[in-house]
């Protein structure tokens, strides 16, 4: 955990030194690579120039000339003998090592440098040493003298004698070392390039996930407990892109935000629908219960027997509308639960023909039209509840319409579905009203009402019954014709 903390905490921080870690890695790598290559190269070169220079001395010491110094550089005229003996060091370069070891036992050996003044410097007798322990090769090789530095050097047997001619290695590391310092140089100023411009790139890149972010800030500054909600903030089209991994969450929190509107939308009317429902529920019970308990204190105080019938009899009656109310309210709380209902073959044009003749016995100020097909139609449901809805919806049409109404009652087959409708030629629905036609408690209008009866619960429940039933139940009105569609799957 203490690890995690030492580390940029941001999104933007943790990329930009991702980049300039890979920058370094790469320069460190490529670096490597690059020196490695460069010093390989200046050593071969510096191995070609020692093949030729041993090549010289031994052509010179297989002429059995003995060592000479050019004119003029301080030392033995020509033809004079260097120290110790030797090869000719003549046209051989400035540094050049020479040295010449017997290979028996006991062998003395000598060895002398060219020195950039062209004078001989003989070797100590340590760097003698470190010589002797070398054996004849043909491929060149790195020793390091005590006394004079780094050399490559070849070595070859010449009649028991190891002849050793060295160039020293101070070229190469210097020109790789001068490689290296500028390596580093150049590898910081790359990272510290990469760093500034990895920052600048990553935040850019990363703006519109900020904006995302502030979206996200002001929705959870929203109070979503309570109260209508309303729209919520989104994040702005131009990120939308799904073309992108920004514009792909920014897609998603959009859709999940118009998700949870809905919900919470959908909520809040729930809550308001169950409070206006126990609030008219409430009305419509204390009407009869008021009643009752009027003429029941009315019996109590007036002990006559006509008026304790007639109380009674308004009692059962209003004991009657209550129990139908209640009885609703219970059927539509069960499909509001969502319980199912009994499945068997209903004959509808059956049903239609009895609901329309019983429909004529209550509303003989009516007229009563069937429209039905030459062969009988069925589904599957509840025959119980489906003459319920068929009986509301004639019984809307017995009280909202005034007496002489044209009331025609059809079932149509259609494609996969029955189609039951009652069509009627009054007053019309009243347009603001309409909306709500099967919402709970909603009562007709007084220009369509011929009486206050009923509790508002017949369409709400006629639906709530379609619905249970995978159909539906619409209603188109103009003045002149009111039509309800009942459609049932077949």
């Amino acid at each position: 955990m203490r690890l995690r903390r030492l580390g940029p905490a941001s999104l933007t921080a943790r990329l930009a030194a991702t980049v300039v870690v890979l920058v370094a890695l790469v320069s460190v790598v490529i670096s490597a690579l690059t020196t490695a290559a460069i010093s390989d190269h200046l050593t071969d070169e510096l191995d070609q120039k020692l093949t030729q220079a041993h090549g010289r001395g031994l052509g010179a010491l297989g002429e059995g000339r003995p060592p000479r110094r050019g004119p003029g550089d301080g030392g033995p005229a020509d033809g004079d003998e260097g120290p110790g003996g030797g090869p000719e060091v003549r046209g051989q370069d400035a540094g050049t090592l020479s040295a010449l070891t017997a290979l028996s036992a006991g062998g003395a050996s000598s060895g002398w440098v060219i020195e950039e003044s062209g004078a001989l410097r003989g070797l100590s007798d340590d760097d003698l040493t470190a010589l002797e322990g070398l054996s004849p090769d043909d491929d060149p090789r790195t020793v390091s003298l005590p006394d004079s530095g780094d050399y490559r050097v070849l070595v070859s047997d010449v009649s028991g004698v190891a002849v050793t001619t060295g160039l020293p290695t101070d070229s190469v590391a210097g020109t790789v070392r001068s490689l290296v310092g500028w390596e580093v140089l150049f590898s910081l100023l790359g990272v510290a390039v990469a760093g500034g411009v990895a920052v600048a790139v990553v935040r850019r890149q990363l703006r519109p996930l900020s904006e995302v972010a502030a979206t996200a800030r002001r929705v959870s500054e929203t109070d979503l407990a309570t109260g209508e909600i309303g729209v919520t903030a989104r994040v702005p089209a131009r990120l939308v892109d799904s073309g992108t991994e920004v514009g792909e969450v920014a897609t998603a929190f959009n859709t999940m935000l118009g998700h949870v509107e809905q919900a919470l939308t959908q909520r809040q009317r729930s809550e308001q629908q169950v409070r206006q429902f126990v609030a008219d529920a409430s009305h419509e019970l204390r009407t009869p219960l008021a009643t009752i308990t009027g003429y029941a204190e009315l019996s109590l105080r007036d002990r006559d027997p006509d008026a304790l019938a007639q109380a009674m009899t308004k009692v059962r009656a209003e004991a009657a509308r209550m129990t139908s109310l209640v009885e609703d309210l219970l059927l539509l709380a069960r499909l509001d639960a969502g319980r199912p209902l009994a499945r068997t073959e209903v004959d509808v044009t059956r049903l239609v023909l009895e609901c329309v003749e019983d429909a004529r016995v209550t509303g003989t100020d009516h007229r009563w039209l069937l429209e039905l097909p030459e062969e009988a139609v069925s589904v599957t449901g509840d025959e119980l509840r489906l003459h319920q809805v068929v009986t509301n919806l004639l019984t809307n049409a017995t009280r909202h319409t005034p007496p002489g109404t044209t009331v025609v009652s059809a079932v149509e087959r259609r494609p996969g579905a029955v189609l039951v409708t009652v069509t009627d030629d009054g007053p019309g629905i009243d347009p603001a009203l309409l909306p709500d036609v099967f919402r709970r408690f909603t009562r007709g209008d007084a220009a369509r009402s011929r009486e206050a009866s009923g509790a508002g619960l017949g369409l709400a429940l006629s639906r709530a019954i379609a619905r249970a039933h995978d159909g539906d139940l619409t209603v188109t009105s103009e003045p002149g014709r009111t039509r309800f569609v009942l459609t049932l799957p077949v």
